[in-house]
């Protein structure tokens, strides 16, 4: 694979404060444009009744919702985010759906989990959130998920991702992440790749477009 991925240049602090800023207005910027592509992320991963889910980078909880509906009752969400504003978008939500008590939510960096235990869930979910790590850190993250998942446990990972050679809508938009880094923070990355070299087994893959730019969704699983 000749095509490199561009580096991510802004710290962890600034991440935070832009998502902190963004946070009451992420549904109306982003929130439709991502949905399809968060959904069909969800359905691939398949969360069933009673199961132990993480979402990492949960955002406002959109997906939240629909994963504490789907593990019901006796099953547990927990989510993890950097962003202390978007925590409180996300329990406001859940709260109102009723399903507060279904749901763990962390302030966090997902290059450290040390909060689950090895081999203790079903699945983890990512929707437009491990493009936003640097390139060193996005093996941390996924041997991270790795180690929390049972053997069998799937992991549905939705990014950006660019063909080889990338179209101009990429090309156009990797100038925009360098120049304006907390505009255009996610940048396009080789999802399926780095889960295979992490240990995983590609269950599915498929590619979207999303205004010109290609959107992977892969299912990955702990053999």
């Amino acid at each position: 694979m000749t095509e490199t991925i561009s580096r991510v240049n802004r710290s962890k602090e600034d991440a935070r404060a832009s998502y902190n800023k963004l946070s009451r207005w992420y549904d109306v910027v982003a929130g439709g444009t991502e949905k399809k592509y968060r959904d069909w992320g969800l359905e691939k991963l398949s969360a069933k009744p009673g199961e132990k889910i993480l979402e990492i980078g949960f955002g406002t909880g959109h997906c939240l919702v629909s994963l504490a509906r789907a593990v019901g009752p006796d099953g547990r969400v927990t989510g993890v985010d950097i962003s202390d504003g978007m925590l409180a978008i996300a329990r406001e939500r859940l709260q109102t759906e009723g399903l507060g008590e279904r749901v763990d939510l962390r302030l966090g960096d997902a290059a450290n989990l040390d909060f689950v235990e090895a081999g203790s869930l079903d699945g983890v979910f990512m929707s437009f959130t491990l493009e936003l790590f640097d390139n060193p850190e996005i093996p941390r993250v996924l041997q991270e998920c790795r180690r929390i998942l049972r053997s069998g446990g799937r992991l549905a990972v939705v990014s950006m991702t660019k063909t080889n050679p990338p179209g101009i809508p990429v090309r156009i938009y990797e100038w925009f992440h360098h120049v304006m880094p907390n505009y255009a923070d996610c940048r396009p990355i080789f999802a399926r790749q780095s889960m295979e070299d992490s240990g995983f087994k590609i269950e599915d893959a498929s590619v979207s477009s999303m205004w010109g730019l290609p959107v992977q969704i892969v299912l990955g699983k702990k053999p």
